[in-house]
């Protein structure tokens, strides 16, 4: 299944929803118009039963730049109102692939910066080419990833989010894997083939598992440890109930 967007690309195919940021003549930068095509399509990729995982990446040679040079020019001429509007196009994205049931896997090829980066930060796995660049040079401007810092500081520690944040420094891939900032890196010659197969690896898994763990675990976020363990103590329960469980463990005895 495919459909029809200016800014990307959407189709579901094979239990994996591809979405592709499609505006490579402008590095895929953002704007209002793509982040809202996106929105709907991670949107239309949940409520498809038969997607089990998520797949965004960039056409071309860049995964995203960032806003567009049009989006950085209304911000000094808009509203506080209006400014805000536009955060919030953004800000819903993000809660949308948070609360999406299934895995978001970002491949990342050249440069995710600023709003790119935080883009590929608030997907669930980060998969890179070895010449990918990741960073947060929004300071350098006199601006800041305000929204995205409270996937950031999930993903790395405070004192590296920190440094990320306030030099606006831009980082190789491999400088990323070591922080924590992203899952995995893959030479640039096999790298459509290793996402491929990784991609297929988690679309082979338990659907209901996956969904349940990635709840689960993003829920637990605001929570004391004892309702954390008691919060697992009820999902325990609930997975042990489900049909992918069951014929699971039966596989699991019969061998």
């Amino acid at each position: 299944m495919s459909t029809c967007y200016e800014k990307i690309l959407y189709v579901s195919e094979a239990g994996v929803a591809r979405i592709t940021l499609n505006r490579p003549d402008k590095r895929n930068a953002l704007d209002q118009e793509l982040v809202a095509q996106l929105k709907d399509a991670v949107r239309a990729a949940a409520l498809d039963q038969s997607v089990r995982v998520v797949l965004l990446s960039g056409a071309g040679k860049d995964f995203c730049s960032g806003a567009d040079l049009a989006a950085l020019h209304r911000v000094s001429s808009a509203t506080v109102m209006e400014n805000m509007a536009d955060a919030q196009n953004m800000a819903e994205c993000f809660v949308e692939m948070r609360r999406h049931p299934r895995p978001i896997i970002a491949a990342v090829r050249g440069k995710a910066l600023a709003g790119g980066c935080g883009l590929a930060t608030a997907c669930d796995i980060i998969l890179a080419a070895e010449s990918a660049q990741f960073g947060y040079p929004e300071v350098n401007i006199g601006f800041i990833p305000a929204m995205v810092m409270a996937i950031l500081r999930r993903s790395v520690s405070e004192k590296r989010a920190f440094e990320l944040i306030t030099r606006g420094e831009i980082i190789p891939a491999r400088t990323a894997l070591e922080i924590g900032m992203i899952n995995r890196v893959f030479p640039d010659d096999q790298f459509d083939a290793a996402v491929e197969d990784y991609v297929a690896q988690m679309a082979a898994k338990s659907a209901s598992a996956v969904s349940l763990a990635k709840g689960l675990l993003y829920h637990m976020d605001g929570m004391s440890f004892e309702t954390a363990i008691e919060a697992g103590v009820q999902l325990n329960a609930i997975t042990r109930m489900t049909e992918d469980c069951r014929r699971g463990v039966e596989r699991f005895l019969k061998k």
